[in-house]
């Protein structure tokens, strides 16, 4: 029997990828838990730097399997939100281990629907195949999203498009995501892994330390005052320069002109 997730590592990266494609890779339990011993393992092996996930099919995730999660909330009553505070979708990366501060990247192949698109939206960056479609389709089955997909959906989008999915319960595609800022880039489907990896690539080449703690003061600001936004971002961003070894040799590789990437001077793979 074929697992239903797929996960690799591949020297600094973790590869991630829904094999459920008879289902549209909707997420059932044992896929939630499973998930959950792949988040922290990401999280807590040092050799790892970014993750990418991905789903088989024409769908990156249709998000929970209603046929085993229904079940489990029925009858419940509202205690389960108490219950769930620290158990969020997809194992967690929606809340509870979110604050994963190495880079996750999704890479879009299809339908992302509901859960998936709290899965997507938790996730930093966004690339979608022009195929991709994107919907928070709850509200038809008689729920609304609980796990970060109103939240993130206002925080990246906007409080506009955030209504309209929401209240509709139709989706948009990869162009209209695109514009609404829920991914960063739209390329033909047969180069979405192309570009993907080109993304890890530009990411990798940047001091990891420095990586994690702009991704860790991102979290941070959002939602506070500008005085306060802007406090966190010196005591982060002056406590990585005091701090990091690698500032002196790549700041003199830079004075030198020696930095890898230097425009019309010395080229690199990217």
């Amino acid at each position: 029997m074929n697992a239903k997730i797929l996960y690799e590592k591949d020297g600094a990266i973790a590869r991630i990828t829904f094999n459920r494609p008879e289902r549209k890779n909707a997420i059932d339990l044992e896929m939630h838990h499973r998930l959950g011993e792949i988040w922290r393992d990401f999280r807590d092996d040092p050799e790892l730097r970014v993750a990418i996930i991905t789903g088989t099919g024409d769908a990156f995730c249709a998000g929970a399997d209603l046929k085993t999660h229904v079940p489990e909330w029925d009858g419940v009553g509202p205690s389960l939100g108490r219950d769930k505070l620290l158990d969020g979708f997809a194992g967690g990366i929606t809340r509870g281990v979110h604050r994963i501060y190495k880079p996750i990247i999704a890479a879009c192949n299809g339908w992302v629907l509901g859960g998936g698109l709290e899965l997507a939206m938790a996730c930093d960056i966004r690339i979608a195949s022009e195929r991709a479609q994107f919907g928070s389709f709850e509200l038809r089955r008689g729920m609304h999203p609980a796990d970060g997909g109103i939240v993130r959906l206002v925080n990246t989008c906007g409080v506009g498009i955030a209504l309209e999915m929401e209240l509709t319960g139709e989706p948009i595609d990869a162009q209209r995501a695109l514009a609404c800022n829920m991914v960063s880039k739209v390329v033909p489907h047969d180069q979405l892994m192309a570009a993907v990896e080109d993304m890890v690539a530009k990411i990798l080449r940047n001091d990891r330390r420095a990586v994690e703690s702009a991704k860790e003061t991102i979290f941070e600001v959002i939602g506070r005052t500008l005085d306060e936004q802007l406090k966190v971002e010196c005591l982060y961003g002056y406590a990585l320069c005091g701090g990091n070894q690698e500032l002196n040799r790549r700041s003199q590789e830079f004075l030198d002109k020696k930095d890898k990437g230097r425009v019309g001077v010395n080229a690199n793979s990217l």
